[in-house]
């Protein structure tokens, strides 16, 4: 059995026939670095800095964030305008609609007050004329008074 203080070595054991057995001991390979390290630092530092440089670029001040709030209320006002805007011209479509509703009922009713004016006055036309007929016949049948 080795130390384990031992560097790591490894060991090719090729079997030969029973009388005769050979060890070679290799160093092994790839050794220890610190290269992979260095590696990792210089990423880390690299990407610290990445961060540091979005944070303060994002970074908003006090005359950014009130424009902001001014343009949100702004569009805010201008939606609320909008809509009102579209329910008063539906109320005004809506109410055009009803006027000229009651302006055909109007005209229909006046129409046929009017049809049932005609009536009357050519029905009483009629009469009119049948009663002066038969005035004239009683007239032309009459006597001749003295």
């Amino acid at each position: 059995m080795s130390n384990p203080n031992d560097p790591y070595v490894e060991k090719t054991v090729i079997e030969q026939p029973a009388t005769v057995r050979t060890e070679y001991n290799a160093p092994a390979s790839g050794g220890s670095s610190n290269t992979g390290w260095w590696i990792a630092a210089i990423v880390a530092v690299v990407a610290i800095i990445g961060l540091i440089f979005m944070f303060n670029s994002n970074s908003a001040t006090q005359s950014d964030l009130q424009a902001a709030t001014e343009a949100g209320r702004s569009q805010a006002m201008m939606e609320t305008a909008t809509t009102q805007a579209q329910t008063a011209a539906q109320a005004a479509t809506e109410a055009s609609a009803n006027a000229a509703s009651s302006m055909a009922g109007a005209t229909q009713a006046a129409a046929d007050s009017a049809r049932a004016a005609a009536d009357r006055t050519a029905e009483a036309t009629r009469e009119a004329a049948a009663s002066a007929q038969d005035a004239a016949q009683d007239a032309t049948t009459a006597p001749p008074q003295q």
